[in-house]
């Protein structure tokens, strides 16, 4: 029997009726419930047990995706959807994608691909230059330092921290000769702090090192002289600092460290400090925001997401370090079968060194297509606008007094509540859920819970965010009818 196979031409056709399909998706996905309604477990009986012995039409195979597959979709580029922080989506970075596909190679080393390795390198050079990063982090400069995209900001920070460990361990083996490296690990301690992404204690976890957490202050942000404090205090304990990182733009409420002073306390310590910015990161490229990236010249790495704010699909997140040496020295091996000879001519890196994979995706080609087809002018222009519309929610919030706002609003995050108990809170929040019209999630700022409303999809506009409101105020009005409230 002949079994048939896609080939050129049908992928022809079937590419363009992809396209129409996801086009058709996206102008309509306001139409769509944002949260599905869903039990676990709904999709197993949905499909068989095993996987078909003989091919399937495609036909069949895409009436499935609506029969399957999109009644358990969270709609994440719904203008209804508020929750966590953006997933970053356009139209560029999608075609970016497709070609990065087809073309399917595996850029783990220059001369794997050398154009993969090469445009990434230039790319991260033309980021770092939109957000005015200090020389020293331009690959294309004579500094030290250099870009690499990594998978999530959760590996960057691994990355950065497991290259502090091991420069630490390093520089104390070097005047203590007697230390066996798990002596020195058993003294090592990082800090970051208590409003941190739980991402930066599960790198903790996984470098096998100490973090302890940092109290914030009234704004939610770390200031030197609680750091420093404790810095002191494990010092005369015997133990060894070695890493901080700070947070710009964190995830309950979109808080920024104080960088301009923990920046030289680390620097005098000789701890490196990173910088996570994975969401508030894509606003430096707009000069009225990048003064809260200043101090970024006393970090040894620093991160951001242009998969979250900057109209690039994930996965794509942006890591600079000062010192390439110190992430490739950490990292680096050199089996025969990856070696070639363009590797020690110093005009080229392989960045396998620089991740925990191995192979590595053509993920520059999405940050070149939506540069190119946007502009600076385009990018800065979406930021400002979402951060409008925050606003504009900001303002209906403060003008009905029964809600409070729990945060200052610095860019596209408004943290809100109903003045009242944790549980009145808990129930709008139930309701919102259950009515899947909006979508949004909960933190929880000074022990009280709190409501995050977060301008997410690249399509929101001004009637999103008023019918959004007309409908948190309708659930609320009901919410406050019922007896027990």
């Amino acid at each position: 029997m002949k079994i048939h196979i896609m080939d050129a031409a049908e992928f022809r056709r079937r590419g363009k009726e992809m396209v129409d399909y996801v086009a058709d998706y996206l102008e309509n996905i306001e139409k769509r419930p944002v949260y599905p309604d869903v039990e676990p477990g709904y999709l197993r009986s949905l499909i068989p047990t095993e996987a078909p012995l003989e091919p399937e039409s495609y036909e069949d195979v895409i009436k499935d995706v609506e029969r399957v597959i999109m009644p358990g979709i969270t709609h994440w580029h719904s203008p209804y959807f508020f929750a966590y922080f953006p997933a970053a989506s356009s139209y560029p970075a999608m075609l970016a994608d497709m070609l990065c596909g087809a073309l399917g190679c595996i850029g783990f080393s220059w001369a794997a691909s050398p154009a993969c390795t090469e445009l990434e390198t230039v790319m991260l050079d033309w980021l770092g230059k939109m957000l005015q990063l200090p020389e020293c982090f331009i690959a294309g400069t004579p500094g030290s330092g250099g870009g690499v995209i990594q998978g999530t900001a959760s590996e960057a920070t691994l990355m950065s921290l497991l290259a502090a460990r091991c420069k630490a361990i390093r520089r104390v083996q070097a005047t203590n000769s007697n230390y066996s490296e798990s002596d020195v690990l058993g003294k090592l301690v990082a800090y970051t702090s208590e409003q941190a992404h739980s991402s930066v204690e599960r790198a903790a976890l996984i470098g096998g090192v100490m973090m302890k957490q940092v109290p914030a202050d009234n704004s939610y942000a770390v200031r030197v002289d609680m750091l420093k404090k404790m810095m002191e205090e494990d010092k005369a304990a015997g133990l060894i600092p070695f890493y901080f990182c700070a947070t710009l733009g964190t995830t309950p409420s979109c808080a920024f460290d104080h960088i301009v002073e923990l920046g030289p306390l680390c620097n005098e310590e000789n701890i490196w400090m990173h910088i996570d910015a994975a969401y508030a990161g894509s606003a430096f490229i707009c000069p009225e925001f990048r003064p809260l990236l200043n101090g970024v010249e006393f970090a040894d790495s620093f991160n951001f997401n242009p998969h979250k704010w900057l109209l690039v699909n994930f996965d794509c997140s942006a890591m600079w370090v000062k010192k390439r040496t110190d992430i490739i020295g950490a990292f680096k091996m050199e089996p025969l079968y990856l070696k070639h000879e363009n590797q020690e001519s110093g005009l080229v890196t392989d960045y396998r060194h620089w991740q925990i994979p191995l192979g590595r995706r053509f993920r520059s080609l999405k940050l070149w297509f939506v540069f190119r087809l946007y502009g600076l002018q385009g990018l800065q222009a979406h930021i400002r606008k979402q951060v409008a519309l925050a606003k504009e929610f900001e303002s209906l919030v403060r003008a009905d007094k029964r809600f409070e706002i729990c945060a200052e609003v610095i860019m596209g995050l408004v943290c809100f509540r109903l003045k009242g108990s944790n549980e009145l809170n808990q129930n709008l929040l139930k309701r919102i859920t259950d009515s899947r019209e909006i979508h949004l999630v909960p933190c929880q700022l000074s022990g009280r819970f709190v409501l995050r409303f977060a301008i997410c999809a690249r399509t929101t506009e001004s009637s999103h965010i008023q019918q959004a409101w007309r409908h948190i105020t309708q659930l609320t009005f009901e919410l406050l009818q019922e007896p027990s409230h």
